[in-house]
């Protein structure tokens, strides 16, 4: 067993009221986190394992049944969610970066579906839903965010892998891209580009670099969150068909200094950002609040994690637009990784540490 710490016995004030209680230490550079029931999550790790976090804190060993995670630079095993009707059909979904087979090279991100076993100690039914194509050789820029779209379909976010940023402009590979498939790994007929000879049908939209943050809105809409180059992180709604500029528009520049392309930031045709940030924030984990917990004004509000800066943001939102950012945790000196509400109304967090946290935030 993994080392705990039980709800309620380690306490850290942040901001003026709101603080943490820790949950579970002793988590290996958590990624994901999902609920499923009777107060026990699932976090995932990056190195390749899932673990079964009891509402007392206790930490499992490691799920049995995972496919090989090509666990290299950012990759790994990443986000995961539960079905919609997990409590009937214990069925989850996970994304990771999934090496290439015997004979071949390179990596790229995949989504997979299993059963949760009734002693939740291992995965069942196992089938990959989604490889990323192509496969490529690289450490970075996996994106992986899940997110139910609640119609019987799943969007997944796909990193553009760093040294291929042109291609997230194209539309014959899913670098760069958010997808859309079926619950089976169908693709609907419904997608933009399902129809045309020239595209990967599963596309979604286009022109993303390395999407780490995705939720659905209280407005029924997908949001994600994009990290850019050296600034220009990007909070979006990415719509149908529609394409988010980069590498061809973009509010940050080259690492060490100098435009990425031209150095626009718009252009006829190409999307801009709901919201961005420079200097960089490396969004990742993000949730709509929805929950009374925090008082009234913060429903409808979103929270996003900074990796960089290691706080976590509070977006105040009059429609679609960002009306009010606030820096909440900035005490914590912890990458927030991801960002989730439960069952219960309560905001958790995981901190992406070698030593990494599941944190509840409540309130005196």
């Amino acid at each position: 067993m993994v080392a705990l710490a039980l709800l309620g016995c380690a306490t850290v004030w942040a901001g003026d009221d709101l603080r943490t209680e820790v949950v579970a230490t002793g988590l290996q550079n958590p990624w994901g986190l999902a609920f499923i029931g009777d107060g026990r999550m699932l976090v995932t790790e990056r190195p390749g394992r899932i673990r079964v976090v009891q509402a007392d804190g206790q930490v499992g060993a490691p799920l049995g049944g995972l496919p090989k995670v090509d666990a290299v630079g950012q990759g790994g095993l990443l986000d995961v969610i539960t079905d919609r009707d997990f409590a009937r059909n214990r069925k989850l979904y996970f994304c990771y970066a999934e090496p290439a087979g015997p004979g071949q090279q390179g990596n790229s991100t995949a989504l997979a579906a299993a059963r949760l076993s009734d002693d939740a100690t291992r995965l069942e039914q196992v089938q990959v839903l989604f490889s990323q194509r192509p496969k490529f050789g690289s450490r970075a820029h996996f994106g992986c965010r899940i997110v139910d779209t609640g119609d019987g379909h799943l969007f997944l976010t796909l990193g553009d892998r760093f040294s291929r940023m042109a291609d997230a402009q194209t539309l014959d590979n899913h670098h760069g891209k958010v997808v859309r498939i079926g619950k089976d790994g169908s693709v609907p007929n419904d997608n933009p580009f399902s129809q045309r000879t020239d595209a990967l049908p599963e596309i979604w939209s286009l022109g993303h670099r390395n999407l780490q943050g995705a939720t659905l809105g209280p407005d029924g809409h997908l949001w994600t969150l994009e990290h850019g180059p050296q600034g220009g992180d990007e909070l979006n709604r990415p719509e149908k068909g529609k394409n988010y500029g980069w590498p061809v528009i973009t509010y940050g520049e080259n690492y060490g200094g100098g435009a990425i392309g031209e150095g626009l930031t718009a252009q006829p045709g190409l999307e801009q950002p709901i919201h961005h940030w420079t200097p960089s924030i490396a969004p990742s984990g993000m949730a709509f609040v929805t929950s009374t917990r925090y008082g009234p004004d913060w429903v409808g509000s979103l929270l996003v994690g900074s990796l960089k800066f290691r706080y976590l943001a509070h977006l105040t939102l009059k429609g679609s637009k960002v009306v009010r950012e606030e820096k909440l945790l900035t005490d914590l000196k912890q990458r927030v990784r991801d960002v989730r509400q439960g069952p219960d109304g309560y905001i958790y967090l995981l901190t992406d540490e070698r030593n990494g946290e599941l944190l509840r935030l409540v309130l005196p």
